[in-house]
């Protein structure tokens, strides 16, 4: 079932617009709309720009054939999201001479997103981003919103801005395209939106986990939309993340600890990608809660029963000492004066932000798995 194009608006001081539908990256109108200058940056990585980066390009010369388009192709994988490659991006632009009326056009998932949105950010002390997400998790979570970032050894995403994009084409053609298992590391994020501040569509996620999983236009489009929607509320009213937006993190510090201590592994190996580790780290939150009194038991069965159904772990991979999940945890930008700040919940839909939790009771729950 074929999706009609469908747009989600992001408020706050500066907004923008979500355009969500099938076939967008080849509207070479809708995407030079954006475009206020004549440089345009194409950053993309060598899983995606060989499938998407030549019809992109050439839409934007067909709809202006003054730009002059450079290009930036990174090699896949969170491995890739490094201070070096944030200079390879600045040297690009430089390359092609861009001017502050500039635009980068980030191709991919959420590693050329976050690059190139901190590349933007920092270049001329900011040009305008358009975010061209192909990936599901890029489509619901980190192409909305305008946190940038690279990583580096001591921890995921601690380098970087606030850089709200000047829009969203999110083609879910691409999805058609995507690995299984990246249409299961996204739909953890989905999952996410249910489980922080909605119930009934968490109840929907349960009723349409074989729709979602089979890639059908219409379900996936609209978990889309729902969770674009989720998050633009959320975002304008809390756009530089000093209070409600924090919760749109249930899992983020148990999974970016994953992540990290793991090495933010290369696609085809055995780590857990970005989606797989929110969604164990979204189990490890809820035990927590129930640990400490929040919620019930049954709420943590509910999670993690979908979280199985959509084929994504709930468990912290073999080999990973809690001791150094903790340390990974406590440098967390949430913390507040070296003490640990978590996303916990009181059951489905009914998320918060918690200060001060004591670090034994998140070592239980770490190692009980």
């Amino acid at each position: 079932m074929t999706a009609s194009p469908r747009t989600v608006a992001v408020g706050g001081d500066t907004p923008y617009t979500i355009h969500i539908g099938p076939g967008l990256l080849g509207q070479g109108e809708l995407l030079a709309r954006h475009v206020r200058g004549r440089h345009v940056l194409l950053l993309s990585d060598s899983s995606v720009a060989p499938l998407y980066l030549a019809g992109v390009k050439q839409a934007l010369l067909d709809a202006r054939a003054e730009l002059l388009i450079g290009e930036l192709v990174l090699p896949a994988g969170e491995a890739s999201k490094t201070m070096a490659n944030f200079g390879a991006a600045i040297t690009a632009l430089a390359s092609l001479g861009a001017t502050r009326d500039a635009c980068v056009m980030a191709l991919g998932g959420g590693v050329a997103g976050d690059l190139g949105g901190f590349a933007a950010a920092c270049w001329m002390r900011g040009v305008d981003c358009v975010q061209l997400p192909t990936s599901l998790l890029a489509m619901v979570d980190s192409s909305v919103g305008g946190k940038t970032a690279v990583d580096i050894p001591e921890g995921k995403n601690l380098v970087g801005a606030f850089h709200p994009p000047r829009a969203v084409i999110a083609d879910t053609s691409a999805l058609r395209t995507l690995p299984a298992r990246e249409l299961r590391a996204g739909l953890a994020e989905v999952i996410k939106y249910g489980a922080i501040r909605d119930p009934l569509f968490f109840q929907w996620l349960q009723a349409e986990h074989a729709a979602l999983l089979a890639g059908d236009d219409a379900a996936l489009a609209q978990a889309i939309a729902r969770s674009c929607e989720h998050k633009a509320e959320v975002v304008a009213r809390d756009p530089l993340e000093r209070g409600e937006r924090a919760l749109l993190n249930l899992g983020h510090t148990f999974g970016h600890a994953i992540e990290t201590e793991q090495g933010y592994g290369a696609p085809g190996n055995d780590n857990l990608n970005h989606g797989e580790a929110v969604a164990v780290g979204m189990v490890l939150a809820a035990r927590l809660s129930a640990q400490l009194g929040m919620s019930h038991d049954d709420d943590t069965t509910r999670l993690r029963e979908l979280l199985l159904r959509y084929e994504l772990p709930v468990a912290i991979p073999a080999g990973l000492a809690p001791e150094a999940l903790l340390a990974r945890m406590r440098l967390d930008k949430k913390n507040v004066a070296g003490r640990l700040r978590l996303v916990l919940w009181r059951g489905i839909g009914r998320a918060e932000v918690v200060a001060d939790v004591d670090e034994a009771d998140v070592l239980r729950v770490l190692a009980t798995g």
